[in-house]
């Protein structure tokens, strides 16, 4: 195999049968991952959930993970958040001529890492080669199929004032680490990406939770951070949000590097955080339970739901004063994606 795609690697002739053969299948082998034209899959649920997604990230390798990583963390994780346990992916890359084929082994090797982590199976996917300056040297689309749990509704209409809002861990960390990474700004701090799988976390809870009902909303805080998902579940419950400013979980190089260049960490990416919305009672299950897996292990409660103020987020600053959280609007800086 060359040092770097070429153009024949994505034409369909011998080239694409090596490197699929040589560099994904190796990676990416299982029971199920088929060379036919769509992979045959035993699925024992009555239900399931399905969900795709892009990934474009530059730099396509950053502190704490690259784009192989991310892309099967954003899928298995929204299937999660549904109350559904992620048993298949598919996956399309599209690669820029001339990229390194050592560095895409890496990211397949990083998928591979991540799918048996996540507990999902590669099964299928498609391999397309773009010329130099088409595509900014690798896109990843992934979808994914889960089985859903009995009992388990999940939604971002679903609620009800008196909900406590939790998140899974320290916020902002994704976009911080992407910021830097890109070297715009000639700042050095030591802050890596969030990027992690929840699906084993997620379901874990929902499984031992004494009643599923009473967990309303989980939602997967990406490329707007968790501002952007509480406004979202606020106008589709048409309920207020009451946000805690003194709770918010901000590491200390994350504010500061957010505090020295005037963003928000509220509406930084994540790729490793779930905002769950929940009965009261529900609360101390699902902070016993997430406090004992590292990627959930800082959890906490940072407001509250209402039924003031429908589909607005209000901010509770340290002085006790109330303020509006305004809805982001044009393009979320740092741009992810």
């Amino acid at each position: 195999m060359t040092d770097t795609i070429t153009l024949a690697h994505g034409a369909g002739g011998r080239k694409t049968a090596t490197l699929i053969h040589d560099l994904f299948a190796k990676h990416f082998e299982s029971p199920y991952l088929t060379a036919d034209d769509a992979a045959v899959l035993p699925i024992e649920s009555s239900r399931i959930a399905m969900t795709t997604d892009g990934f474009i990230v530059s730099p396509w390798r950053f502190p704490g993970g690259n784009i192989g990583k991310l892309s099967i963390c954003g899928t298995v994780n929204d299937l999660a958040c549904m109350g559904a346990r992620p048993r298949y992916l598919t996956c399309a890359f599209q690669i820029e001529e001339g990229f390194p084929v050592e560095d895409l082994d890496t990211i397949a090797a990083s998928m591979a890492e991540t799918a048996a982590k996540a507990g999902v199976h590669l099964v299928a996917g498609d391999t397309k080669v773009a010329g130099r300056g088409q595509v900014d040297h690798l896109f990843i689309t992934t979808t994914g199929i889960g089985e859903m749990m009995e009992g388990v509704k999940t939604s971002g209409a679903l609620a009800q004032p008196g909900d406590d809002i939790l998140v899974t861990g320290d916020i902002g960390r994704h976009g911080a680490a992407i910021l830097l990474a890109r070297g715009d700004y000639g700042i050095d701090a030591d802050i890596k990406s969030d990027c992690a799988p929840l699906a084993g976390p997620l379901l874990h809870m929902l499984e031992k939770a004494p009643t599923r009902s009473d967990i309303h909303t989980i939602r997967d805080a990406t490329r707007g951070g968790v501002g952007t998902v509480l406004h979202e579940i606020a106008n589709e419950s048409r309920v207020g949000i009451d946000i805690d400013e003194t709770a918010l979980p901000i590491a200390p190089a994350v504010r500061g590097l957010t505090g020295l260049l005037g963003l928000t960490p509220l509406y930084l990416a994540c790729e490793g955080r779930a905002v769950i919305l929940c009965r009261p009672s529900a609360t101390p299950h699902i902070l016993q339970t997430l406090k004992k897996f590292p990627d959930t292990a800082g959890i906490t409660k940072i407001g509250t739901v209402t039924q003031d103020h429908p589909a607005r987020v209000t901010l509770t600053t340290p002085l006790g004063t109330q303020i509006l959280l305004p809805e982001p609007t044009g393009e979320l800086l740092p741009r992810i994606c």
